[in-house]
C-alpha cells in the first residue's frame, strides 16, 4: 500500500472511531455572528472579468457597477446567502493579470457592494494576501483561495491575521498549466492529504473557520472530475463544510458535447448529487435552481 493510502486509512479509522464525541463542524463566524451551515447555503458568482468562460445573460465583456448590483439583488432575492466576487479569471489558459489590475477591477465593485446591501455576506476570489487583506479593510466577509495558499506564500497568515473565514481549494498547478495532463497517483487519497496538511498549518496559525473546496475542473480530467464527485462524501472524514463548485463547468458541457449556456440542467444534477453526498455551498451562477435543489433533496432526507 503506498504512504498516500495508508495516510488515508489511519485518517479515516481515527476519525470513525471518534466519530461518537466529534460533530463536522457546522457553523462560521462572520460579522460577529453564527452562520448555520447545518443545513446547505448557495454561493452566488460574481465574475467582474472580460473573459469569463461564461457570461450572464446581458452581459457582453467586462461587467460595469450597475451591472453587477443589478445580479446581486437577483441573487440576494433568490436566497443566495454569500456572494462571491472574483476579479482574476481562473479559467484554464486565462490570461495572468496584475496585482493591480485586479485590485482595480475589484475593490470598486466591492465598495458598492457594500454601500448597497450592507447585510450581504461578500467573498472574495482571490490567491494574493495583498488583495484579500484590502478586500476585508474593505468590506469583504470571507476568502475564496483557489490555489489554498500555493501561489502566495503570505496568505495563510493574513487570513488568520484577519480572523475571516477561509475557503480553501485544492488546485495542481496553477490556471494557466493546470490542465496539462493532470495526474494522480491515487486521487481522493492525494486530495485528503493534500487537505489534511494545508488544515494544519492553518489551525497552529489560529485559523479555524475553514471549508475545504476540492477544485472540480482544477487540475482534473472529466474522469477525475466525476471520480471526485462519485466519492464526494469522502471529504466528510475532514469534518469541515465541503464547498462545491460545478456551475456550467467543462466536465458538464464537453462531456454532453454542448456549451456553457447550454450547462443548467446538468449543473442542477451534479449539484444535487453533491448535496446527497454531504455538501453544505453550492457556489453557483444560477441561484434560483440552485436553492430549489437544496429544497427538493432537504424534504427527501426529512421524511
Amino acid at each position: 500500500m503506498s504512504d498516500k493510502n495508508t495516510h488515508f486509512h489511519q485518517f479515516k479509522e481515527a476519525n470513525q472511531q471518534n466519530a461518537s464525541i466529534i460533530k463536522p463542524k457546522s457553523t462560521l463566524q462572520i460579522k460577529g455572528e453564527l452562520i448555520d451551515l447545518s443545513f446547505p447555503r448557495v454561493m452566488g458568482i460574481l465574475n467582474l472579468t472580460p473573459d469569463s468562460f461564461y457570461q450572464p445573460e446581458g452581459r457582453n465583456g467586462q461587467p460595469d457597477i450597475s451591472q453587477i448590483l443589478k445580479e446581486a439583488e437577483q441573487m440576494l432575492t433568490e436566497g443566495a446567502s454569500f456572494l462571491d466576487l472574483g476579479a482574476y479569471s481562473s479559467r484554464p489558459n486565462a490570461e495572468h493579470i496584475s496585482e493591480t489590475t485586479e485590485s482595480e477591477r475589484l475593490l470598486p465593485v466591492l465598495s458598492a457592494l457594500v454601500k448597497e446591501f450592507p447585510e450581504a455576506i461578500i467573498s472574495v476570489d482571490t490567491f494574493r494576501s495583498g488583495i484579500a487583506r484590502k478586500a476585508v479593510e474593505q468590506g469583504a466577509h470571507l476568502i475564496n483561495d483557489i490555489s489554498a495558499g500555493e501561489l502566495d506564500k503570505d496568505m495563510f497568515e493574513t487570513v488568520a491575521s484577519l480572523k475571516v473565514p477561509y475557503i480553501l481549494m485544492h488546485m495542481k498547478g496553477t490556471p494557466q498549466t493546470m490542465q496539462q495532463n493532470p495526474h494522480y497517483e491515487s486521487l481522493m487519497p492525494e486530495i485528503l492529504q493534500y487537505f489534511i496538511q494545508k488544515i494544519n498549518k492553518l489551525n497552529n496559525l489560529g485559523a479555524y473557520d475553514l471549508i475545504i473546496d476540492p477544485g472540480f475542473g482544477f487540475g482534473k480530467n472529466l474522469e477525475h472530475n466525476y471520480e471526485l464527485l462519485n466519492k464526494l462524501e469522502t471529504l466528510n472524514i475532514i469534518q469541515l463544510p465541503v464547498l462545491a463548485g460545478f456551475s456550467r463547468k467543462s466536465m458538464i458541457y464537453k462531456f454532453l458535447n454542448s456549451s456553457p449556456a447550454e450547462a443548467l440542467n446538468g449543473t442542477t444534477v451534479c449539484n444535487t448529487i453533491a448535496l446527497l453526498k454531504g455538501a453544505k455551498i453550492l457556489r453557483v451562477h444560477d441561484v434560483k435552481p440552485a436553492m430549489e435543489a437544496i429544497r427538493l433533496v432537504g424534504a427527501m432526507q426529512t421524511v
